[in-house]
């Protein structure tokens, strides 16, 4: 359990959470949401400790781990696996004990706590995390230095969720994952066995990962239960609620000042006005709930092109003379919103610089209107802005004719107030930079928007005014998102780029994310293939045998080291004294539950090592 008591914090002289309390029992999965600034990084800094309060406290029970994404993974020269499973410091310890260690007992201890922490398992284990969040087997194996920094975070992410720590802490974590490895995110996370605490503006993730909502605002914590959608509704009904009384009483208080006035002058009336003014002074003011600042895109009008704007023919694209999609048959037209599907390195950004131009056919043919203008943005180009200017510079550069008031007034339609506009880009927030950035790719009233990825950095009222300038935008869009949100929203059309083809993908996002979360059916073998012999079988090694047997008892002992550990906590469990103390009880419920599901685990590898003995001696 989590407690928040009272908790006060402030930076350089502006408070951010100020006499905040909250609990959040053990095990929940909780999604912090608030404005850019609110300080949602700073509170998961205090929960780590790296930062002092100024008052209050943060409870947190004894010896539990808190975990967060590393702010980087070195480049170095060690597998993305062996990175992974160096995260759980514990199995990394005893492995390497247990290959120096001389003394049985010591041995025995190691050997036991190894099959406690199911430490066998453990290579399985990072493997499928690194695949969920988008690796293959070969990169799996391949050194972190061979990979730019956006990836080394996938990798960072796969080594705390491998290190299992009771308090998970992820700020946006998917601000660094396509659609797949979100989907795949948002699954583990629903299963995680610890408490969850994420900062997130995925109204997708904050729906379907957490069953609670955990609001910083006006420096006060506030925990909602349910997913954001949950949230949003509660939250507009409180603040209509909040509203009216507000209105109310300025009425009430308009009344009681009139009579004041009218009447203080008044002997007769003297004491009813006095006693008006009583009430006035007495009457706790009820603040009209704030609204939001405006969040605004202003995307310039187009004018109509003929269709089509785009057309490709038989198109090939790749690298290096290497096709990566082939047969591209397509059409766009300027009042399409089609959205890319395909999982990671099916060649999603291939076909959209192909689409913009920077990238040739190597066969068939792409014709593009001759007075098409294409926009484009991806998450690299926010990267590549001069961190030592301003905004106004920016657009100065691009748009040399134009007088500073223009240029600020361009500036203010994509959310860059007058402080932005003079403030170094280095000094701005990344949804701020994300902004300035989808301005600079759309001064030209570009025909053809394609988004790679827009929504990173941007919090969720920035992603409802981008839902609704798409919506009202007059050209085509081609989008790359992990925001089903967005997608839901914005695409009418879903193309779908696998096995090197693009093509229409005629269900919805829904069927498209069952799709992924389920994972590709094996192909049906034809009859052909059914009747065909199956090869000779290559009889197995004396050698495969005897490792084959040694693994199914390894195994086997695992399970009865567990089963005997699962008898013993039965036991404690059955003694009505521990319920005296709850937090104790709660510990060694969730030991319990942890040694069940490893003695699941243990005994599928254990079937698992006796099939294949069995496939050996066959």
């Amino acid at each position: 359990m989590l407690k928040i008591h009272d908790i006060t914090y402030s930076v350089e002289g502006r408070t951010l959470i100020e006499n905040a309390t909250v609990t959040i029992p053990t095990g929940h999965k909780v999604g912090i949401v608030g404005r850019n600034g609110a300080g949602k990084t700073t509170l998961f800094r205090i929960i780590k400790g790296e930062l002092v309060l100024e008052g209050g406290s943060i409870e947190i029970p004894k010896r539990a781990r808190i975990g967060g994404v590393a702010q980087e993974v070195p480049g170095n020269e060690v597998s993305l696996l062996d990175t992974v499973l160096a995260e759980d410091k514990e199995r990394a310890a005893l492995m390497a004990e247990s290959e120096t260690a001389t003394d049985p007992h010591r041995i025995a201890d190691i050997q036991t706590r190894l099959a406690d922490i199911d430490a066998w398992s453990a290579e399985g284990r990072a493997s499928s995390i690194l695949k969920g969040l988008g690796f293959t087997d070969e990169e799996i194996a391949m050194p972190c230095s061979a990979f730019s920094g956006g990836w080394r975070m996938r990798v960072a992410l796969a080594g705390v969720l491998f290190s299992q720590p009771d308090f998970l802490l992820l700020d946006e974590p998917t601000n660094y994952l396509d659609l797949e490895g979100a989907l795949w995110l948002e699954t583990y996370l629903a299963k995680y066995p610890h408490t969850v605490l994420l900062i997130s503006h995925d109204r997708a993730l904050l729906n379907r990962a957490v069953g609670s909502i955990l609001h910083l605002e006006s420096k006060k914590l506030t925990l909602y239960a349910g997913g954001y959608d949950d949230f949003a509704k509660t939250r507009a009904a409180q603040r209509a609620v909040q509203a009216a009384a507000a209105k109310k009483q300025d009425l009430q208080r308009a009344h009681l000042q009139s009579f004041v006035d009218r009447f203080k002058a008044k002997a007769s009336k003297a004491k009813q006005a006095q006693s008006r003014v009583k009430m006035l002074e007495k009457m706790e003011k009820i603040t009209a709930p704030e609204d939001a600042a405006r969040v605004v895109f202003s995307f310039p009008e187009p004018e109509e092109l003929s269709p089509p704007i785009i057309n490709l023919e038989d198109a090939a694209v790749g690298y290096d003379g290497k096709a990566i999609l082939k047969n591209l048959n397509l059409r766009i037209d300027q009042d399409d919103r089609i959205a890319l599907l395909g999982r990671n390195g099916e060649g999603k950004s291939t076909l959209s610089k192909l689409l913009s131009d920077r990238l040739d056919t190597m066969g068939g043919r792409i014709v593009r209107h001759n007075k098409l203008r294409i926009g484009f943005f991806a998450q690299h180009q926010v990267d590549e802005l001069h961190l030592d200017e301003t905004p106004i510079q920016h657009l100065q550069r691009a748009l040399p004719d134009f007088l500073p008031p223009k240029l600020r007034a361009k500036l203010a339609g994509f959310g860059l107030g007058a402080d932005q506009a003079d403030t170094e880009v280095g000094r701005l927030s990344g949804g701020q930079k994300a902004r300035l950035s989808l301005l600079l790719a759309t001064l030209d009233a570009p025909h053809l928007l394609i988004l790679d990825e827009p929504t990173n950095h941007l919090d969720i009222e920035s992603r409802e005014a981008l839902v609704e300038a798409l919506t009202a935008y007059t050209g085509a869009v081609v989008l790359v998102s992990h925001d089903m949100h967005l997608l839901s929203l914005v695409a009418d059309r879903l193309w779908l780029v696998k096995d090197g083809r693009v093509a229409p993908y005629e269900e919805d996002l829904d069927a498209y994310r069952k799709l992924l979360l389920q994972g590709d059916e094996k192909p049906k073998s034809s009859k052909k293939e059914e009747k065909a012999k199956p090869a000779p079988k290559k009889k197995a090694s004396r050698d495969d045998i005897l490792a084959a047997r040694a693994e199914v008892r390894k195994c086997e002992e695992r399970v009865g080291k567990l089963t005997e550990m699962s008898e013993k906590l039965q036991v404690k469990l059955a003694n009505p004294e521990l319920y005296e103390d709850k937090e104790a009880a709660v510990v060694w419920q969730k030991k319990y539950a942890e040694v069940s599901e490893a003695i699941d685990r243990a005994e599928g590898l254990w079937m698992a090592a006796l099939e294949k003995l069995e496939g050996l001696q066959t």
